[in-house]
């Protein structure tokens, strides 16, 4: 304790990062961070903006850079990506992704993860590219590759088909799918690898706001796992640690993990 006291002191350390590693989170006017759930829980946490106000977003996005050297907006409406660039740092780096409505800070001292697996984030089609999106983000902040395969809707099955390859070489896939949420069952009965069904509030009269696509992917007869509708975060997440496991699993084979020796 004495020596963070002591960069505190002399500067090297800010409170909120001090606060970080005493308590695992940084404490502001618009709540609490939760700076160590990265290093608790193997998933980073992210910025829910579309239920805070423009300085309150703005606010825990600092402390986030500030205790993490990143933070994840999800949700943002263009008056939260203001009040956040406003606040930070101008050498901080923003990437906004306007149809995924996210914003992503880097310090520039940030150092991402990098995992040897690959995540395929898979659309039925347009209308499913906000929550692909924002699992996207997710997936590529935990460090894994990605593969996009859009507009592969089950009206015609060729086009699943013609990507075969792509989602057979992925180690894990996000499939998104509005309607009746067919695709991550067709898809699912195709690959050997596992599979994150992801429902889509698209589609109208019975069954629609994503209710019949979450009911298909819950009663799917291939085996998939499901979240809930437009929960591109929870999905991401959930792929991104199925890649965590096969990066381990790789690196410990390969002989460069901890239990190499062989001694």
């Amino acid at each position: 304790m004495r020596d963070i006291l002591e960069a505190v002191a002399a500067g090297d350390l800010s409170p909120a990062a001090a606060e970080t590693r005493l308590s695992g989170y940084a404490t502001t006017d618009a709540g609490r961070f939760d700076a160590a759930r990265e290093t608790r829980r193997g998933v980073p946490e992210a910025i829910l903006a579309d239920v805070k106000t423009p300085g309150e977003t703005a606010t825990l996005a600092a402390a986030a850079v500030d205790s993490t050297g990143h933070a994840i907006l999800t949700r943002a409406s263009q008056a939260h990506v203001d009040a956040v660039a406003a606040e930070l740092d101008a050498e901080v780096e923003l990437e906004r992704d306007e149809r995924a409505r996210t914003l992503v800070a880097h310090a520039p001292d940030f150092e991402p993860p990098v995992l040897d697996a690959t995540v395929g984030i898979v659309t039925g089609g347009t209308s499913d590219a906000e929550a692909a999106g924002e699992a996207a983000v997710i997936v590529r902040e935990m460090g894994a590759s990605l593969t996009r395969v859009e507009d592969v809707g089950v009206a015609h099955l060729g086009r699943v088909l013609d990507h075969l390859d792509d989602l057979r070489a992925a180690d894990v896939l996000v499939v998104a799918a509005g309607r009746e949420g067919a695709l991550p069952t067709v898809v699912a009965g195709l690959v050997d690898t596992p599979v994150v069904g992801l429902p889509v509030s698209t589609g109208y009269g019975h069954g629609g706001e994503g209710d019949a696509a979450l009911s298909g992917m819950l009663q799917s007869c291939t085996v998939i796992s499901t979240v809930n509708i437009d929960a591109g975060f929870v999905a991401g997440a959930q792929a991104g640690l199925v890649a965590r496991a096969v990066s381990d699993a790789r690196e410990a084979g390969s002989g460069d993990g901890p239990e190499s020796d062989s001694n």
